[in-house]
């Protein structure tokens, strides 16, 4: 049959993305605590169109992502994209994966186990030269407002927060102590199940360790500065935003790094 997709254009148009968003399909990932865990992802996969080709062979992405699917580690994951780029004939691959990734997370004092879930995704790009790899977590947090508690006689006000960072590096590092990092500068961390002893400490380590969201991403900041991996992230930037619960609007701060 013929293959209109590989017919000439004659627009001379290059395009930067062709392919498929939204996929959504089951894989299985790197879990520090079991080896592996199995979730599902939406995913996003692209290559660049040079601008005397017509289109791109879109089930091509999906063979080739099947292909992968069950081992999503980071140097499978750029093997992937570089297999991508090779069988649609492109310069460059891109691709991205947004899944939850669930840890088993234990209270503080009585020990009951939960499991936390957290938005999580990987992102990388491709070429003949070089390739580029990230990954990205949404953690959420609870603070304790610090001018709250300077100017009351009685408590201080307290709310949820999201802390987004994004990490690049080629090198290994488990995503679990990335969500580590940011859970350790909070005020206090989530937890999924909580008995009473474990309230009182979760309530009480909080109102020690009051935190703006200025603060938030300073500290993490500097915990991702002075990471433990085989090489130092790249590049990273931190978001935080604080669900307010005395405002009608919500408290945001964000930073990034970028290694000269």
């Amino acid at each position: 049959m013929i293959d209109i997709q590989n017919t000439p254009d004659n627009r001379e148009i290059p395009l930067k993305k062709v392919g498929v968003k939204g996929v959504r399909y089951p894989v299985t990932v790197l879990d520090k605590a079991n080896g592996k865990q199995q979730t599902t992802a939406t995913v996003d996969l692209f290559v660049n169109l040079p601008h005397d080709f017509k289109g791109t062979h879109m089930s091509r992405f999906i063979e080739t992502f099947h292909d992968y699917h069950d081992n999503l580690e980071m140097k499978q994951f750029l093997k992937m994209l570089g297999e991508m780029r090779r069988v649609l004939n492109a310069e460059r691959a891109f691709g991205e994966l947004r899944f939850p990734f669930f840890i088993e997370k234990y209270a503080p004092v009585t020990k009951k186990a939960g499991m936390m879930g957290y938005d999580c995704s990987y992102g990388g790009e491709v070429s003949e030269t070089e390739s580029r790899f990230w990954v990205s977590a949404k953690v959420p947090i609870t603070t304790v407002c610090p001018c709250s508690k300077a100017i009351s006689e009685r408590g201080a006000h307290n709310q949820r927060g999201i802390v987004t960072v994004k990490v690049e590096n080629t090198s290994f590092f488990w995503l679990e102590d990335v969500i580590k990092a940011v859970e350790d500068a909070a005020s206090c961390s989530l937890y999924s199940v909580l008995k009473r002893e474990d309230e009182k400490f979760v309530t009480e380590t909080a109102y020690d360790n009051p935190r703006f969201v200025e603060d938030m991403v300073r500290e993490v900041y500097l915990s991702l500065k002075n990471f433990k991996a085989e090489k130092p992230f790249s590049y990273f930037s931190i978001e935080c935003e604080n669900f307010e619960s005395i405002h009608n609007h919500n408290a945001y701060a964000f930073t990034e790094y970028k290694a000269k």
